[in-house]
């Protein structure tokens, strides 16, 4: 799969069918997170993949959201410490980003695997952490069911057009100036 069809076809996806997925496309997904850009080149996330059944519906109820009774979840968390000793207060701020970074080349990986999953930012953070054993000074960025999708469809959401989100040079800006030619002297 070329990257702008992985990006493209991308998609959060909330039934799953019941075939259980190869764990080992899973890992080569995560093993994706790990090119992404880093603040410091300090790799701050932990990935956790989860397959025990009892653990999974305790995350489920700790998400309030039944579709992540999957076979398989995978939990995001993060080092701020480690990010926070090297740049301060902004070590925060760099580790949400890094943590985006490679959860979206995760979330890239498990597409062309012909994987499905939905990106779970709503959960109680205290239960995640006792049910994984999770310490306190890490963050939990995330949780991601993984399956394959359904065959019963979903009406597709409409993404929006690109001169919608793209300004130039200033806010509110959507047109671009002229770059002007320049012309070669032949000798």
């Amino acid at each position: 799969m070329q990257l702008d069809e992985a990006v493209k076809t991308r998609k959060s996806v909330r039934r799953f069918s019941d075939k259980k997925p190869d764990w080992r496309k899973i890992i080569k997904a995560i093993d994706l997170a790990r090119f992404a850009p880093m603040a410091g080149n300090l790799f701050s996330l932990k990935f956790i993949l989860v397959q025990d059944k009892d653990k999974i519906e305790k995350l489920k109820e700790a998400c309030q959201q039944d579709f992540v009774s999957t076979h398989y979840v995978v939990v995001v968390v993060s080092d701020d410490e480690k990010v926070k000793r090297s740049y301060g207060d902004l070590g925060e701020k760099f580790a949400r980003e890094q943590a985006g970074a490679a959860i979206e080349n995760f979330l890239l990986g498990l597409n062309e695997q012909g994987l499905a999953t939905c990106w779970v930012g709503y959960f109680v953070e205290s239960q995640v952490k006792k049910i994984l054993s999770i310490p306190d000074n890490f963050t939990v960025e995330a949780l991601f069911p993984i399956g394959y999708e359904s065959k019963i469809k979903k009406r597709p959401k409409i993404k929006p057009d690109l001169e919608n989100i793209l300004y130039f040079d200033t806010f509110k800006n959507k047109y671009m100036k002229p770059i002007p030619r320049v012309k070669l002297e032949t000798a």
